[in-house]
């Protein structure tokens, strides 16, 4: 199937999954009146769970998923190993530890600066872990699963401490209990917004920038032998991938296994140029997490499961499959 013909497949079925997250929910209501909502018609009360909780939900949603898809392809390839994502590799812990910073030191200010908080967290993050997978000389699956476990165990304990030593963070637990266990949650218009450009903006790099990670398949050296600036492309790629981890997590928490699930499934379908496969790994991720949260709303409703349960339970055997056919592979 050509590149055309499978991101027009893959647009329809986020178009498809953007419905069905809109239809989906405590409240149930017809597919008319949710048309009629959308049109600014329907009742008042119909109006206001369509137009206000729902669809904004949704599209943060899509947001998420397309920021985690795409920092997973990126970190993939810059360190060519199938196991690097935004969770794993501890790009999304410090960009929790940069959002709950923000919550409890600006209050009812912080909305519109979490996702700038969370990109730098996640920016730290990331280029800690990649200094210390880098000790050797040699980047290795088990150097960036160790130092992502490290950033991870430290953000946490960071995190802990922020609870427990600030009175302002009582005030403000759920938003906190959202970013830890992975919940889409629009706190205000503005934190939406701010979001949205910084995942266009990454995207945009990332689709910039995949061409010259196409020359990192056979190591750095023979990408620097074909004219690759080097030094300059990680700098990109890792800003790149902690402004999308960075906005995900503004929206949804910790959210794991995305960014490692659908950039191995689309590479199956489009290849592994890095250009097409953000562009396909964008729309799937869309698609993946705004299905996901419509499951987390209904699957014990009226109650709700936070997204990153149905992502942990779906991924978590991804990877340890994945680990494993990385493990026979460095025997043979």
């Amino acid at each position: 199937m050509r590149l055309p013909a499978i991101l027009g497949v893959l647009a329809a079925a986020l178009v498809v999954s953007l419905g069905v997250g809109i239809l989906v929910g405590a409240v149930a209501i017809g597919p008319g009146d949710v048309v009629a909502a959308l049109a600014g018609g329907g009742d008042r009360a119909t109006g206001t769970i369509v137009r206000e909780l729902r669809l904004p939900r949704v599209i943060a949603a899509a947001l998420v998923g397309a920021a985690l898809a795409v920092a997973g392809v990126l970190l993939q390839g810059l360190t060519r190993n199938p196991l690097a994502d935004p969770y794993v590799t501890g790009s999304s812990a410090g960009a929790a530890l940069g959002a709950v910073i923000a919550i409890a030191f600006l209050g009812p200010l912080a909305g519109a600066v979490v996702p700038l908080a969370a990109f730098a967290g996640a920016l730290a993050a990331v280029a800690v872990v990649w200094q210390l997978a880098r000790l050797g000389g040699r980047t290795t699956v088990l150097t960036i699963l160790l130092a992502g476990i490290v950033m991870t165990a430290f953000a946490g304990a960071a995190v802990t401490l922020l609870l427990v030593a600030s009175d302002r963070l009582s005030l403000r637990l759920r938003a906190v209990l959202d970013v830890l266990v992975g919940a889409v949650n629009i706190g205000s218009p503005g934190e939406l917004t701010v979001a949205a450009a910084i995942v266009v903006l990454g995207i945009a790099l990332a689709l910039v920038v995949g061409p010259r990670i196409d020359a990192y398949a056979f190591g750095e050296e023979t990408a620097a032998t074909l004219g690759v600036d080097t030094d300059r492309v990680t700098i990109v790629v890792l800003a790149s991938a902690a402004l999308l981890a960075g906005a995900a997590v503004a929206l949804a928490g910790l959210v794991g296994f995305v960014g490692l699930v659908v950039p191995h499934a689309v590479r199956a379908v489009v290849g592994a140029g890095h250009r097409p496969l953000v562009a396909a790994s964008a729309l799937a991720g869309a698609v993946v997490l705004v299905l996901a949260d419509a499951g987390a709303r209904v699957a014990l409703a009226p109650a709700e499961l936070p997204v990153g349960v149905i992502t942990g339970l779906i991924g978590a055997p991804f990877f340890i499959l994945l680990l494993v056919r990385s493990r026979r592979m460095i025997l043979v």
